[in-house]
C-alpha cells in the first residue's frame, strides 16, 4: 500500500515521502495514528495545503521534546529488584518498568518512547535510548540494584556480583593477614 507521511518515521522516511508499506502495517498501526494518509490524488491535494500547518505542529513538539531532553540528559533512575548472588534477576526490568520509574520522577515518558531491544535481566547500570519525537533521542542510565545502598555502590562503580564481590573480600583478607604477619 502506498502512503503518504505526515510526520518523520524511523526507518520509513520523513514527512511527505510517499511509501510503500505492508498492508497491515498501514491498516493497524500508521492510519489510525494519524501517521500517514493513503496516496490518493486527493490525499496529496490535502497534503499539500496542509503541509506548512503540519510542519509548523511538527516544530511546536520538536521543541518541546528538546527541553525535556535537557532536563533528562545525563540523569540515572534507580530501580530495586530482587536478583540471585550472580546478579542474574529473578524478573526482568522491561519498557514499562523504565518508563513508570521516569514518570516518578516527574518526566512525561511512555513505555513506547523507550527503546529496548532486549529486557534487562541483570543488575548494573545500563545505558537506555529514550525517543522522545521522531528526531529527538536521549540516552539515559538505568542503576538496576537490590537496595538503595547497592544502588549507591553500583553508582559509584563498584561492580556487585557475588563471585567478583568473593574475590575482592579474599584480597582484602589476604592483605590483611600479610599485614599481620609482618607486625
Amino acid at each position: 500500500m502506498n502512503i503518504i507521511l505526515l510526520e518523520r518515521i524511523a526507518r520509513l522516511g520523513q514527512m511527505g515521502d510517499v511509501v510503500s508499506v505492508k498492508d497491515g502495517y498501514a491498516r493497524n498501526f500508521l492510519l489510525p495514528q494519524g501517521k500517514a494518509l493513503r496516496a490518493t490524488e486527493d490525499n496529496k491535494k490535502y497534503f499539500e495545503t496542509q503541509r506548512a500547518q503540519l510542519e509548523a505542529h511538527n516544530l511546536g513538539l520538536k521543541s518541546e521534546a528538546e527541553k525535556v531532553a535537557d532536563k533528562l540528559a545525563g540523569k540515572t533512575f534507580v530501580i530495586i529488584r530482587s536478583a540471585g548472588e550472580t546478579g542474574q534477576l529473578y524478573g526482568s526490568v522491561s519498557t514499562r518498568d523504565i518508563a513508570q520509574q521516569v514518570m516518578a520522577e516527574n518526566f512525561n515518558v511512555t513505555r513506547n518512547q523507550v527503546e529496548l531491544n532486549q529486557p534487562i535481566k541483570t543488575i548494573g547500570v545500563h545505558t537506555i535510548s529514550i525517543s522522545l519525537h521522531p528526531e529527538v533521542e536521549i540516552n539515559i542510565n538505568i542503576n538496576v540494584a537490590r537496595s538503595a545502598e547497592e544502588a549507591q555502590r553500583q553508582a559509584k562503580g563498584e561492580v556487585l556480583t557475588r563471585a567478583e564481590t568473593f574475590t575482592l573480600e579474599a584480597e582484602e583478607e589476604a592483605e590483611t593477614e600479610t599485614a599481620e604477619e609482618n607486625e
